[in-house]
Parts: C-alpha cells; sequence; structure tokens
C-alpha cells in the first residue's frame, strides 16, 4: 500500500499544505495524473478514430450531414428542424474540408437529402462521413477535459484521473462519440455548464456568463436539454448563495442574497436564449423558415408542452421543431427488450437497457459514487450538481415514447463518472485499493470490444456477440456494418445469390453489394445466402420470420448482421 500512502499525502498537500516535504509527492503526482490523462485520452481518440473510419452511416447520421451541406451550400435553416443547428453546424466544419457537392434543383426531404448528398452528387461517401465525424470526435475529447476538471475540483487530482477513466473507457460514449450524431454533443455542453455553475460558488461573476452560453449550446444542439433548464437555474441561484455566504449574518443579507442569486439566474437563462437565437442568426443571416414537412399542432391542451411552444422566447424554428418533438411523442413505436417484442414504450426500459450496456465496474463504481455524494457530508454540497441534473433528463427519458437506445440516456456515463470519483476523496486504503481495480476491469471490458462498440453488453449478459438477443436499434444494429458486410461477402462468399433485409440509411450497391429483397418473391425462391440487420431479426414477424426461421446461421458481422444459408 505505498502508493496509497504517496497519494494521500500529495491530494493532503494539493489541498493546501506549503511545507518543503510536500514538494517531491506533489511534483510527481501531477507528472502522473497528466501523463494517466494524455494516455486516456489518446487511447480514447484511437478508439473513435478507428470507429469512424471502419463503420458506414447509421441511420440518423445522413440527414444531419445532408442538413449541414445544405447549410454551407445555401446558408439557411430547412431541413432536420426537430434538431437545432449548432451540431449540423459542428458537423459542417468538418464537412467543409470534404468539398461537398450538392445538386441545387435537389428537392426531396430531409431523408431523401442525405442519400442524395452522400450517394447521388458524386461525392466519396466514406471520406465525408469521416470529415463529418471528426468534429465530434474532437469536441468528445474535449469534453473529457470537463469530465477531469469537474471530478478534480470535487475530490483532487486522482479523483479526476479516476473520473476520466471512466468516461474515456465508456463504450457507449466511445460508440457515439465517434458519430456526426447530436447525443454526445448536447450532453458535453450541459456537463460544462454544471461544471461553470460550480465553479461560480467561488468566483459568480466569470463563470455565470460562461455557464449560460454553455447552457445554450445544448439547447441549440438538443431539445430534450429542455428538462434540465429549471434544475441549472436553480443552481445559479444556489452558487450566488454560496459565493455571498459571509453576507448571511443577518435576514436583510439572506433576502439580498436570494434577490442577486435569481437575477444571476435571469441573467443565465437569458444568455441561453441569446446564444439560440445567434446559432441560428449564424446559419441564416437574414431568419427565414417554411417548413417542408408536416409540424404537429401542440397548443394549451397538450399542458406544460403546449405552454413551452407557445411561450418560450425561441425562434419559430426552433418552436416548430418542439412540435414536430412532441408529436414524435404522441406516435406508438415498436420496441424489443429482453427479447421480448412490444408495442408503445416501458417505464424500465432504459434502466435495463443500461443494466445490460454499462460495464460491471462501472456500475458499482456509479453506485459507490452517488451513495458517497449523498452521505459524506463535506461532499454532500456536491450532489445538487452532479447528481440532480442527471436523475431529471433520466426521468425525463423515462417518459419519452422512444424506447430506441441508451444513447437517450448518454448523460449519464458523464455525470456519473464525475460522481464515481468521490470515494477518493475520503483518503481511505479501501478506495484507494477497490477504485483502480475496478477501473482496471473496466478498461478491459471495454477494450476486448474494440472496434465494436455500438453493440457492447457487459460480461453478465454475454458480451457483444450476444447483445442483438436483449435490444435492438442504436443498442446494437444502427446500420453501421454494412461496409464490413460488403468485405465479408467478397472475402468468403464471392459469387453466391444473396437476398437482403437491411436496416440502416446506407446504400448496399454503394458499397458493392448486389443482393435481392426476399421478401418481394415467393419463399421457395429464396435460395443462397439470407442476409438480416439483427434489428429486423428482433422485429421480425410473418413472411420474413417464417424465412429465418427456416434457413441455417452461418455467419455474423460486427455483432449487427446475421447471415443465413438457405
Amino acid at each position: 500500500m505505498r502508493w496509497a500512502g504517496v497519494i494521500d499525502r500529495a491530494t493532503r498537500a494539493v489541498g493546501g499544505s506549503k511545507g518543503r516535504s510536500a514538494a517531491g509527492p506533489v511534483r510527481h503526482l501531477r507528472w502522473l495524473v497528466a501523463a494517466a490523462v494524455v494516455a486516456l485520452l489518446l487511447q480514447m481518440a484511437v478508439a473513435m478514430v478507428t470507429t469512424a473510419v471502419e463503420q458506414t452511416p447509421t441511420i440518423d447520421e445522413p440527414v444531419y450531414v445532408g442538413t449541414a451541406v445544405d447549410s454551407l451550400h445555401h446558408h439557411r435553416v430547412r431541413y432536420n428542424p426537430e434538431h437545432p443547428p449548432l451540431g449540423k453546424l459542428i458537423i459542417a466544419t468538418g464537412v467543409a474540408f470534404a468539398h461537398p457537392r450538392l445538386d441545387a434543383r435537389f428537392t426531396g426531404d430531409q431523408t431523401a437529402l442525405g442519400r442524395q448528398v452522400l450517394y447521388a452528387s458524386g461525392n466519396d461517401p466514406w471520406r465525408l462521413m469521416l470529415s463529418a465525424r471528426l468534429p465530434m470526435i474532437a469536441l468528445t475529447l474535449l469534453f473529457g477535459l470537463v469530465v477531469f476538471a469537474f471530478a478534480r475540483d470535487l475530490t483532487g487530482p486522482v479523483g479526476g484521473a479516476v473520473a476520466l477513466a471512466l468516461y474515456a473507457f465508456s463504450p457507449d460514449v466511445i460508440a457515439h462519440g465517434s458519430l456526426a450524431t447530436l447525443d454526445v454533443p448536447a450532453a458535453g455542453f450541459l456537463l460544462t455548464s454544471v461544471w461553470l455553475l460550480w465553479r461560480a460558488r467561488r468566483r459568480p461573476r466569470p463563470y455565470l456568463p460562461l455557464a449560460g452560453v454553455a447552457l445554450g449550446a445544448a439547447l441549440a444542439t438538443k431539445m430534450s436539454m429542455l428538462a434540465a433548464v429549471p434544475v441549472l437555474l436553480l443552481l445559479a441561484v444556489l452558487s450566488v448563495w454560496y459565493a455571498r455566504r459571509a453576507h448571511h449574518r443577518t435576514a436583510r443579507g439572506r433576502l439580498r442574497s436570494l434577490g442577486i442569486g435569481v437575477a444571476a439566474a435571469v441573467g443565465v437563462a437569458l444568455i441561453a436564449v441569446a446564444v439560440v437565437w445567434a446559432v441560428y442568426v449564424l446559419v441564416d443571416p437574414r431568419p427565414r423558415w417554411t417548413p417542408t414537412g408536416h409540424v404537429p399542432a401542440v397548443h394549451g391542451l397538450h399542458g406544460l408542452r403546449g405552454l413551452a411552444v407557445d411561450w418560450l422566447p425561441l425562434p419559430e424554428a426552433y418552436r416548430d421543431g418542439m412540435r414536430v418533438q412532441f408529436g414524435f411523442e404522441y406516435d406508438t413505436w415498436r420496441g424489443f427488450l429482453l427479447g421480448r417484442r412490444y408495442l408503445g414504450s416501458l417505464w424500465y426500459y432504459l434502466p435495463v437497457a443500461l443494466l445490460v450496456k454499462t460495464p460491471l465496474g462501472m456500475l458499482a463504481l456509479w453506485f459507490a459514487g452517488a451513495v458517497t455524494l449523498l452521505v459524506v457530508p463535506r461532499l454532500r454540497h456536491a450532489a445538487p450538481y452532479v447528481l440532480v441534473p442527471a436523475a431529471v433528463l433520466l426521468l425525463a427519458a423515462l417518459d419519452g415514447a422512444r424506447n430506441l437506445g441508451v444513447r437517450y440516456a448518454i448523460f449519464l456515463p458523464m455525470f456519473l463518472a464525475v460522481a464515481a470519483a468521490a470515494p477518493m476523496a475520503l483518503r481511505r486504503r479501501w478506495a484507494y485499493g477497490a477504485t483502480p481495480a475496478l477501473v482496471l476491469f473496466v478498461a478491459v471490458s471495454s477494450l476486448r470490444t474494440y472496434p465494436y462498440y455500438l453493440p457492447y453488453s457487459n460480461e453478465a449478459f454475454g458480451g457483444p456477440s450476444r447483445t442483438h438477443l436483449r435490444l435492438h436499434d442504436s443498442n446494437v444494429d444502427w446500420g453501421q456494418d454494412l461496409g464490413r458486410l460488403a468485405d465479408r461477402l467478397r472475402e468468403r462468399y464471392r459469387g453466391e445469390r444473396i437476398w437482403l433485409v437491411y436496416k440502416g440509411s446506407g446504400v448496399p450497391s454503394a458499397y458493392g453489394i448486389r443482393a435481392s429483397d426476399p421478401r418481394r418473391v415467393p419463399p421457395e425462391e429464396v435460395r443462397g445466402l439470407l442476409v438480416v440487420s439483427d434489428s429486423s431479426i428482433a422485429q421480425a414477424t410473418g413472411r420474413l420470420a417464417a424465412l429465418i426461421d427456416g434457413s441455417e446461421p452461418i455467419d455474423e458481422v460486427g455483432h449487427s448482421i446475421t447471415i443465413y444459408r438457405r
């Protein structure tokens, strides 16, 4: 336990000791932590870049990339209104280097736009997708530094390294951070805002405006972040209250602090709204908005949702996007959980899916960290910042109609990585022993799934090769393995007749796959190789189910596509 003692002494020194005897341990600890941060982020970068290079477009990506290309060419907000423009602007910063072409006469919807840009405009889909994904990878790495800094502020540098390790080895963060999608950037901006609010407890003037900017960036990336706004505004009041605690000797001083806190929260909200407006103006300096698709009517009859749409001081395009999102919530979606198909949504879907897809060591550290924040008096003041925003967002997600993946709770690996550092602040031998062991367990589990992070599930549920038996859609098969399928067919099954049921946005022929749909011919004509996306298998009924039952599985691709022989 020699290193535990060194870390303990160094951590105490970092916390305030100025004696010469502490200089050596502090200096060595800083170098060790800096090296760990670099190594962890480098590992994460390699994992994400490898994933980005090897995977073909997932279901949502072509829409975002097509919208980004349209904004580059036409400087307008037209497609994909259900998501604000900031994430697509970030994608555009990478796409611009690929010099994408787009037919100015195109008039289709957003789905057709994505296919037009990737496959019908003379662009290289591989190069274009990598260009779109690289800015998101860079942003995901920067959010790793936020996780480290937040946990370091709470528990010291060693705790910061623990939090960063959990973040950097999270299969879900790696999987979605390597895609040109919006889940990770929205959650990362929100985490940044909360961290800045935490820092505002000591210096409110510089950090509260920055927190407003980060909150605005989250809202300008994904509308699901709206659920956390009341919590963050209350945290702004709490931060000002704490910063002015020296003035609380009298009732008048406490009342004045409360008033200043409320004013500060209003200021944070106004800055966030201004950022949202600025993002729309950045896309289109002459704000123009004409919906290209159906926008559901959402009025006061729908309670708080209708009031939010009617009264929020946000651009009309943003509020129409909210209407589209609320319209999705009134649809009936098909789900799949633990091998059972169902219609509608299950409130326990996300907890169960997270239990399946989170490394076991990470689950243990999340639980230990949350309990520590709640029960240890000197850490309890951090709980509202670390645990409450995540809890509110999770409750909002549980109420959602779409049981389509743990990406709807991608904020949990970020916030709970910070919480997991809390035991390191206790300076107990068991914490210095158990925590690194669990982090190592997480690292091994994560590295074993490389480079198939999207279909990851932990060892208790059989690993990535068994995920498709319990979950579907973006948990396992999001259309990402079309390129790998093309390689497999060329290597092992050249010249054979291919029947394909592919669930994704890619165009098989663009990758050299010549296949027919087995659902369009009599079953007796389906001979050769039957290739089916695992999400389609999960929801198979009727003719497709009969074809699968009458076939022999002989191969799988990326843990997301199954090859049968008939």
